[in-house]
């Protein structure tokens, strides 16, 4: 479908006025497009990834190699989407100028996994998308609000029946 201004209003779902380069933990959310599943299969309430969810999880792993202003904390790969935490660390001064916002990281991490798919897994050209436009987001304020959502991550695979994205496929 083309895109009709009179009738396709994107609305930003971002804090308004708040700087996502702030220090901090992020509860990020990452639907494939058109919620497709293609990272595996959930199987006795335990995620089984296939190819692709292993490539998605093992980039995740080395985002800090590659991103020093960053940390990863829980994250769980599902058929159709996936949830982490990323956390801003501090930078020193020099580093300030070129610090990653929220926004910026899970660009790159949907940028390179689509290539990653492409090259690697497909080894094809690849007309669609690997990822839905945006991500959702949330800002994590204390310690409660940690862990019930490193919780909700890790038990997401024993929802999976009760999942919003995955009554949408």
């Amino acid at each position: 479908m083309e895109y009709n201004p009179r009738i396709h209003h994107r609305h930003s779902i971002r804090l308004v006025g708040y700087n996502y380069s702030h220090e901090g933990y992020y509860f990020i959310t990452i639907c494939t497009h058109e919620k497709r599943a293609l990272f595996g299969t959930i199987e006795n309430n335990q995620m089984i990834q296939n190819k692709t969810g292993r490539m998605i999880q093992s980039f995740w792993n080395e985002m800090p190699k590659y991103y020093s202003g960053i940390k990863i904390d829980a994250f769980q790969v599902m058929p159709n989407h996936v949830h982490g935490i990323i956390v801003i660390v501090g930078a020193g001064p020099c580093a300030c100028p070129n610090k990653l916002s929220l926004g910026d990281i899970v660009g790159r991490f949907k940028s390179i996994t689509a290539n990653k798919y492409v090259r690697d897994i497909k080894q094809i050209k690849f007309k669609e998308k690997l990822w839905q436009r945006n991500y959702y987001e949330r800002i994590i304020r204390n310690e409660q609000a940690l862990m019930n959502t490193r919780e909700y991550i890790i038990k997401n695979p024993c929802n999976w029946d009760k999942d919003e994205l995955f009554m949408e496929l």
